[in-house]
Protein backbone atom coordinates (compact mmCIF):
# COMPACT_ATOMS: atom_id res chain seq x y z
CA UNK A 1 0.00 0.00 0.00
CA UNK A 2 2.49 3.02 -1.31
CA UNK A 3 1.81 6.43 0.63
CA UNK A 4 2.53 8.65 -2.22
CA UNK A 5 1.81 12.04 0.27
CA UNK A 6 0.79 13.45 3.44
CA UNK A 7 -0.85 16.57 3.32
CA UNK A 8 -2.65 17.70 6.70
CA UNK A 9 -4.34 15.08 8.49
CA UNK A 10 -4.75 12.74 5.15
CA UNK A 11 -2.71 10.52 3.68
CA UNK A 12 -3.16 9.84 -0.15
CA UNK A 13 -2.45 6.14 -1.07
CA UNK A 14 -3.01 3.31 -3.32
CA UNK A 15 -3.46 -0.42 -2.71
CA UNK A 16 -0.35 -2.59 -4.70
CA UNK A 17 -3.19 -4.87 -5.99
CA UNK A 18 -5.30 -2.50 -7.98
CA UNK A 19 -3.21 -1.81 -11.16
CA UNK A 20 -5.86 -3.39 -13.62
CA UNK A 21 -8.25 -0.73 -12.67
CA UNK A 22 -8.48 3.00 -14.33
CA UNK A 23 -5.90 5.49 -12.29
CA UNK A 24 -6.85 6.64 -8.79
CA UNK A 25 -5.59 7.76 -5.29
CA UNK A 26 -7.38 6.41 -1.77
CA UNK A 27 -7.25 9.20 1.17
CA UNK A 28 -7.55 8.35 4.60
CA UNK A 29 -7.41 10.09 7.56
CA UNK A 30 -8.34 8.45 11.29
CA UNK A 31 -11.28 5.62 10.34
CA UNK A 32 -12.28 7.87 7.24
CA UNK A 33 -11.50 6.92 3.71
CA UNK A 34 -11.71 7.94 0.19
CA UNK A 35 -11.35 6.90 -3.47
CA UNK A 36 -10.57 9.18 -6.39
CA UNK A 37 -10.60 8.55 -10.08
CA UNK A 38 -7.43 10.83 -11.45
CA UNK A 39 -8.71 10.49 -15.48
CA UNK A 40 -10.95 12.65 -15.05
CA UNK A 41 -10.60 13.35 -10.95
CA UNK A 42 -13.88 12.48 -9.54
CA UNK A 43 -14.76 11.32 -6.30
CA UNK A 44 -15.13 7.00 -6.50
CA UNK A 45 -16.31 6.47 -3.23
CA UNK A 46 -16.24 7.58 0.22
CA UNK A 47 -17.01 6.59 4.06
CA UNK A 48 -16.74 8.56 6.99
CA UNK A 49 -15.86 11.97 5.63
CA UNK A 50 -17.94 15.20 5.84
CA UNK A 51 -18.88 16.95 2.34
CA UNK A 52 -17.01 19.65 3.10
CA UNK A 53 -13.89 17.25 3.71
CA UNK A 54 -14.70 15.57 0.08
CA UNK A 55 -14.67 19.22 -1.60
CA UNK A 56 -11.29 19.95 0.29
CA UNK A 57 -10.05 16.65 -1.03
CA UNK A 58 -11.23 17.06 -4.41
CA UNK A 59 -9.45 19.97 -4.97
CA UNK A 60 -6.10 18.54 -3.29
CA UNK A 61 -6.61 15.85 -5.87
CA UNK A 62 -6.97 18.11 -8.81
CA UNK A 63 -4.31 20.25 -8.31
CA UNK A 64 -1.77 17.20 -7.10
CA UNK A 65 -3.47 14.68 -9.94
CA UNK A 66 -0.32 14.99 -12.32
CA UNK A 67 1.85 14.02 -9.68
CA UNK A 68 -0.65 11.15 -8.64
CA UNK A 69 -0.85 10.06 -11.80
CA UNK A 70 2.83 9.83 -12.46
CA UNK A 71 3.35 7.55 -9.52
CA UNK A 72 0.62 5.34 -10.25
CA UNK A 73 2.49 4.88 -13.86
CA UNK A 74 5.61 4.27 -11.88
CA UNK A 75 4.52 1.71 -9.63
CA UNK A 76 2.30 -0.23 -12.09
CA UNK A 77 4.88 0.26 -15.10
CA UNK A 78 2.94 2.41 -16.95
CA UNK A 79 4.99 5.41 -17.45
CA UNK A 80 7.56 6.11 -20.30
Amino acid sequence: MPTIERIGPYRFFFYANEGAEPPHVHVQRDRALAKFWLLPVALASSTRFAPHELKELLEIVADRGDVFLEEWNEFFGNGA
